[in-house]
């Protein structure tokens, strides 16, 4: 029995409790020869307007798992370190504990990376994020000072391990992870080449959305955009059916059902050019987890007004003039020199500005 589409009406933000009733009738009845596929037409959207973007700066030796313009979803690995093993046959005469700090200059071209001894401590309110001037001390005894103009992109924990080679080559120096160190690694053991001083570390997604990866030399950031999915036809579900009065009485009756949409009472199908855009929107959304270019759409108005959060306007208001989804761009209108100049900015780059 040839099937056509039909459209049914509920109520918003019951399409999908809908959907699933009417499936759950289906194959508990058997009517698969009456009732077929039920779909519910979505897009994926970019909401900026919900929380920032999440950034995550990887190494760039490490291996990665996701391109960019791929979903990803919570805790799902993006990428990894390997593990690390000592390059020569020695003996291990340093094991301590350090901080790493990278400050990168505002226009992120230039970084400098700093191992400052846990006992030595950093100043109070260096920390991700925070920005520094030439001059300023990091260390808190005043041994070490910041050599450029920028702010805090990396701090962590890190494992200081030196280990003097047999041969008389100059000591090989590791800075290793603190959670990933390998606690059998004791000062004055010898070693082997091969031994492992650090398990791989792994690098897994906080949320889940739309992943973006920009290359800063040394090091690779990646964002993360959440993704929401946004009904095309807000209120109605999509029903592939022989129409009798059987398969009628079971749709219409589904709970949150209010009717079919009609004309005079009788359900109208779809016209040809519809069904075809009805199953190309469902082919699409098969195959959207295996294409690595996700097609999303910017939830951001043009007039609207947002605070540009990264990248040498950080810190900066203005208004959006352009947007272009197919880019991951918008065009903004930025007040600089008392004069209002258009920046384009990634949309990753920006976030809804606080009223």
């Amino acid at each position: 029995m040839k099937k056509s589409w039909y459209i049914v009406q509920t109520y918003a933000g019951l399409e999908e409790t809908v959907k699933e009733s009417i499936e759950q009738k289906r194959d508990q009845m058997n009517l698969f020869d009456f009732i077929g596929r039920v779909f519910i037409p979505q897009e994926k959207v970019v909401d900026i307007k919900s929380g920032p973007v999440e950034k995550i700066r990887i190494p760039s030796t490490a291996k990665f798992h996701v391109n960019s313009g791929e979903d990803i979803t919570k805790d799902q690995m993006i990428a990894e370190l390997p593990e690390v093993h000592s390059k020569h046959d020695g003996k291990i005469i340093e094991v301590k504990n350090m901080r790493k700090l990278v400050i990168e200059s505002i226009d992120r071209k230039n970084s400098r990376t700093y191992y400052i001894p846990s006992t030595t401590g950093i100043e109070n309110g260096i920390r991700l994020g925070a920005k520094l001037t030439e001059g300023m001390p990091i260390a808190k005894d005043k041994s070490v000072f910041c050599e450029i103009d920028g702010k805090v992109v990396q701090n962590d924990r890190v494992k200081k391990v030196v280990i003097h080679p047999q041969d008389g080559e100059e000591d090989d120096f590791y800075f290793v992870p603190l959670e990933c160190f390998n606690k059998s690694i004791r000062i004055n053991k010898s070693i082997r080449a091969g031994d492992k001083i650090a398990d791989k570390k792994i690098f897994t997604s906080p949320t889940a959305g739309i992943v973006e990866i920009d290359v800063f030399g040394a090091y690779k950031e990646v964002k993360i955009s959440k993704v929401i999915s946004k009904r095309l036809f807000p209120g109605y579900v999509f029903v592939e059916m022989f129409m009798n009065e059987e398969s009628w009485e079971i749709v219409k009756n589904t709970e949150h059902v209010i009717n079919f949409v009609s004309n005079a009472g009788q359900p109208i199908p779809l016209k040809t050019r519809d069904e075809k855009l009805i199953s190309s929107l469902m082919v699409e959304k098969k195959s959207s987890k295996a294409s690595e270019e996700v097609k999303v759409n910017i939830n951001l108005e043009i007039g609207e007004r947002v605070k540009i959060k990264s990248g040498p306007f950080e810190g900066f208001a203005g208004t959006v003039k352009e947007v272009k989804p197919d880019k991951k761009e918008i065009t903004v209108m930025v007040t600089i020199f008392g004069r209002e100049t258009p920046v384009v900015l990634s949309v990753s780059e920006v976030e809804k500005a606080v009223s």
